[in-house]
């Protein structure tokens, strides 16, 4: 089975949207690689159409455990406080958000996509901006889910796990990772791939050149099979 999807593949889901909304977000997930919050958040004052780019704001919540008698962070295991060295019988949870933001180049194809998509009205006004999308993340999964069910294409396999998987939007950013990897693996590649996907550690971005060298094992493995085969 496959571990991904391949750019052939996504050109099928996007040829197997049934408007001009669904084939806009298939292309988006996959020529920027952006997860679907991402997406879904893109407001039109964030497109610019004349540099060709679109700014990505990605915001993430993270829980901080600390003492409840000198407030010193805690990991969960901690029995005891490191700080004021009490026994830890309650923690309090400490919610902090992160925001990041990157300015990511669009291909011409996807520009003037985007703007005809805009001219037609198909933005949407939630909250006092106008998205691009203005749909529910279940209604972005099952953009994707239903575009594959269309196009004929089945289920993918985890690399790491074996566990077979369904195509998802998560899908189409690691086609797009596991694609730039195959043209460029080198240091600077990577670099390039880590700043655009907004990973915070590179060993994230890293493991999608092991997933993209799943050719050299299946070239080598067929060596050997073929060695066998001969005797």
């Amino acid at each position: 089975m496959r571990t991904y999807l391949e750019s052939e593949e996504v050109e099928l889901l996007e040829q197997a949207a049934t408007n001009l909304r669904d084939q806009l977000l298939i292309r988006l997930l996959y020529r920027l690689g952006c997860r679907i919050s991402e997406a879904l958040a893109i407001a039109v004052e964030d497109v610019d159409l004349k540099q060709a780019a679109i700014t990505i704001q990605h915001l993430k919540t993270r829980l901080r455990l600390a003492c409840p008698r000198c407030g010193v962070r805690l990991g969960r295991s901690h029995a005891f406080c490191p700080g004021c060295g009490g026994k830890v019988a309650e923690v309090v949870s400490q919610s902090r958000k992160h925001r990041r933001v990157r300015t990511l180049p669009i291909d011409a194809d996807t520009v003037e996509m985007l703007r005809d998509y805009i001219d037609r009205g198909g933005p949407v006004v939630r909250g006092g901006r106008q998205l691009v999308f203005g749909i529910s993340r279940n209604q972005g999964w099952r953009v994707v889910r239903d575009c594959a069910w269309r196009a004929g294409l089945g289920d993918l396999v985890n690399p790491d796990t074996g566990r077979v998987r369904g195509i998802s939007p998560h899908r189409l950013r690691d086609a797009f990772a596991v694609h730039a990897v195959k043209l460029d693996d080198s240091g600077d590649g990577l670099r390039l791939l880590q700043e655009h996907l907004g990973h915070a550690s590179f060993d994230t971005t890293a493991r999608y050149r092991k997933v993209a060298g799943q050719e050299l094992k299946e070239w080598y493995d067929k060596l050997w099979k073929e060695e066998g085969g001969t005797r």
